[in-house]
């Protein structure tokens, strides 16, 4: 007997093609699959909503850890023109230039920092970690971003107990499964302005969409451009 293969239904494509317009479809079906009443509203919903975006799972929302006075700590740090330090170059990356270049915001990665193999040889520790502990007296007012790395949010959690100045954020997202909730669940408990996502999800490319769209609210705010729809 012949097999004759099944028919294969047609596959449909959105027309959206633009990076504007397939971002603005993207949001639309996310409010579409996720309508009010929302666990998050307002500016926190468009901060959580990127969120969702970028990884591209609904699900997340009810990991993630957000606040109205994390989110005006973040939007004031960058109408400052302050600098973001995020523990890897991936975590850099997801910020781009346009966002942040009219705040007069800058973008340091750790593991940039001069001299940082030796200086984590020397502690026996990771890089991120030993990066972390060298601007401990360099981060008040600023934001921290950490993707990836347990151990640089773990690092940033010890100095803070041990009295450095705190940032204006933390957006603490690292990713994994050693240590990785952990981290998260110990920075839930403090009381420094912060964004998490409880469990083993995270990575680099969420942190950061943490802090596009507290750019973008930075932005609407200045005049300089238009927020996301709400």
């Amino acid at each position: 007997m012949t097999y004759i293969p099944a028919p294969e239904h047609s596959v449909e494509l959105d027309p959206a093609c633009t990076p504007q317009t397939i971002e603005e479809r993207s949001f639309a079906i996310i409010d579409k699959e996720m309508p009010p009443p929302r666990l998050f509203e307002g500016l926190l919903w468009q901060v959580a909503r990127r969120c969702v975006h970028t990884l591209g799972d609904t699900e997340i929302v009810h990991d993630l850890r957000l606040s109205q006075t994390a989110l005006e700590a973040g939007v004031n740090a960058l109408l400052a023109g302050c600098t973001v330090y995020t523990d890897t170059r991936m975590a850099a990356a997801g910020l781009p230039l346009r966002r942040l270049t009219p705040l007069g915001v800058t973008v340091t990665p750790i593991m940039a920092l001069p001299g940082l193999d030796a200086l984590a040889r020397a502690k026996k520790t990771t890089r991120s970690r030993a990066g972390l502990e060298s601007l401990a007296a360099q981060m008040q007012g600023h934001i921290m971003v950490i993707g990836n790395a347990p151990t640089a949010l773990l690092g940033l959690l010890d100095v803070l107990e041990q009295g450095a100045p705190p940032p204006a954020l933390i957006v603490g997202m690292p990713v994994g499964f050693v240590n990785a909730a952990q981290s998260k669940e110990l920075l839930r408990r403090t009381a420094w302005p912060h964004f998490t996502l409880l469990g083993r999800k995270g990575g680099s490319a969420v942190a950061a969409a943490c802090v596009n769209a507290l750019a973008d609210i930075a932005l609407a705010r200045r005049g300089l451009t238009q927020a996301a729809a709400l």
